[in-house]
């Protein structure tokens, strides 16, 4: 938990009442733009069940933007043991245990079509279904399209209607994914919200 972080996290910071720090790390963390987005899309939209592709700081902005609608839970995907343990303090901090789950989800080998991916380990993740979905890992340099499995491995536990929100989607990769998923997802619409590093925001169909 730090309380170095830059200026455009303030006012968020303030919004949530994030008084005792954050765990913003400058390589990793979302960027407060996208992460004020989320925090609107969950407002405006109520999901009482969310689930997260990475961890950190957007778990903490999740499951406090959570407890302060009376709803909501947060379930984050994190392949690091470190970082899934962080984040556990971090919620633990401001007494958000309650409200959001973080998984430890090991990258494995997983097998879509005949294709292969590195991809979260989704057996500790709960039968739930998620009216929110928010895309921040794993990390682009492991593989081509890295974030590409997110829906073909998550779409069933989708629920209609579904806000899907995918951070960094100004690099080529995440554009391409995302023409992908239109093309094999009949269906899914998509907007491109404006944030500094991008953002697709789709809806699931139903």
């Amino acid at each position: 938990m730090t309380f170095d972080y830059p200026d455009s996290y303030v006012p968020l910071c303030q919004r949530l009442g994030l008084d005792r720090g954050i765990p913003y790390t400058p390589k990793w963390s979302a960027e407060a733009d996208f992460l004020e987005l989320a925090v609107d899309v969950l407002n405006d939209e109520a999901p009482e069940v969310i689930v997260e592709c990475s961890s950190g700081l957007s778990a903490l902005v999740l499951a406090r933007a959570c407890r302060l609608a009376g709803q909501g839970r947060v379930y984050s995907l994190e392949n690091g043991v470190e970082f899934a343990q962080a984040t556990r303090e971090a919620l633990a901090a401001y007494d958000l245990l309650d409200v959001a789950e973080v998984l430890h989800a090991p990258l494995r080998e997983t097998r879509i079509g005949d294709e292969c991916w590195q991809w979260y380990d989704l057996s500790r993740l709960p039968g739930v279904v998620a009216q929110m979905l928010v895309i921040d890992g794993p990390p682009g340099f492991l593989q081509p399209l890295s974030r590409y499995p997110a829906l073909p491995m998550l779409g069933e536990r989708l629920a209609p209607g579904c806000r899907i929100l995918l951070d960094d989607a100004d690099r080529p990769d995440e554009r391409a994914l995302v023409a992908r998923w239109q093309r094999e997802c009949p269906g899914v619409s998509v907007a491109w919200p404006e944030t500094s590093r991008g953002c697709a925001s789709l809806r699931w169909p139903g």
